[in-house]
């Protein structure tokens, strides 16, 4: 049983995962988040913060077995230079403002889990990319991620165990990307995007907060890790393979033009559909992790059946 468990941005879907999974594993669970909207619930507090500034909150990391951040505007949006200056402003400064806290401790968090995004790595549909030969791709959001991994391994905390959690597009039943594929194939729409060449790595929600735990407890895990099933596939059988679940027998494609004037018109990139993002985890396979969800087919099993 943990002491305190930190998480920070922790207001999203991935935080209120990681929150009721370590719940039951953590006599405190502290969720630093922007918003004063959330009531505590169980051993789950939350305390509000402007992810920028050191204040009083930093006094909730004192004493935490683990300090896990996922703060970060959504980039889910289009990339006006607004939004573009919002992306990275909330990832760095939430990831300095952090690194000053642990600074200041006199009992600083064990470890620190900073969340990064498996996108950092290059366009790829000839062979998968891992933490050993993967190759840096260009652009704006790998350029945000540079800067982001770039900011955290800046800040030095010599009593505090640091990890980098490049992770996949993560797959649940409560939200993340299962919620508008889910609706694409009721639709009608849920066919081939784009070339459907493209690879999709994808992670199940029950495998991303058991990793999370499983690099906690590792003492010997530091530097980043893919957090990414083993089996990337493709959007084509991606698509066919949510409506085979789904019991959908139709399914209209969607060529690069019409998701380009989608994209537009509900405010996002289509980036985030036709990157081919082929990522693999062999660290932390290396590591002795074991994936409760290896195959895109089961997993969507698992994740379309009702509760």
């Amino acid at each position: 049983m943990k002491n305190k468990i930190v998480l920070a941005g922790g207001t999203g879907f991935l935080g209120i995962t990681l929150a009721n999974y370590f719940k039951d594993k953590a006599r405190e669970i502290v969720i630093l988040g922007r918003s004063s909207k959330f009531p505590s619930f169980e051993n789950v507090r939350f305390v509000k913060w402007d992810g920028k500034t050191v204040r009083a909150w930093k006094e909730e990391l004192e004493g935490a077995d683990a300090l896990i951040n996922l703060a970060g505007k959504s980039v889910d949006c289009r990339y006006t230079e607004k939004n573009k200056a919002e992306i990275f402003a909330s990832r760095l400064d939430s990831t300095h403002a952090l690194g000053l806290a642990v600074q200041s401790c006199q009992k600083p968090p064990l470890c620190w889990l900073n969340a990064a995004s498996a996108t950092i790595y290059r366009h790829a549909e000839d062979h998968p990319m891992d933490e050993i030969t993967g190759e840096i791709g260009s652009g704006f959001s790998v350029e945000v991620c540079r800067a982001w991994e770039k900011t955290f391994n800046e800040m030095a905390t010599p009593s505090t165990r640091k990890v980098i959690l490049r992770i996949a597009i993560v797959l649940g039943k409560g939200g993340g990307a299962m919620h508008p594929l889910k609706n694409l194939v009721r639709l009608g729409l849920g066919g081939t995007q784009g070339s459907g060449k493209q690879r999709f790595s994808w992670l199940h929600e029950k495998d991303f907060v058991q990793i999370v735990d499983f690099l906690i407890n590792n003492e010997s895990a530091t530097g980043f890790y893919n957090c990414a099933a083993p089996h990337a596939t493709t959007n084509s059988f991606l698509m066919s393979s949510l409506r085979k679940t789904m019991k959908m027998p139709l399914g209209l494609p969607a060529p690069r033009f019409l998701l380009e004037i989608g994209a537009a018109l509900i405010q996002t990139e289509t980036e985030l559909i036709l990157k081919s993002r082929w990522v693999v985890p062999t660290r932390l396979q290396e590591a002795g992790y074991q994936f409760q969800f290896s195959e895109i087919e089961k997993a969507l099993e698992e994740l379309v059946a009702k509760r």
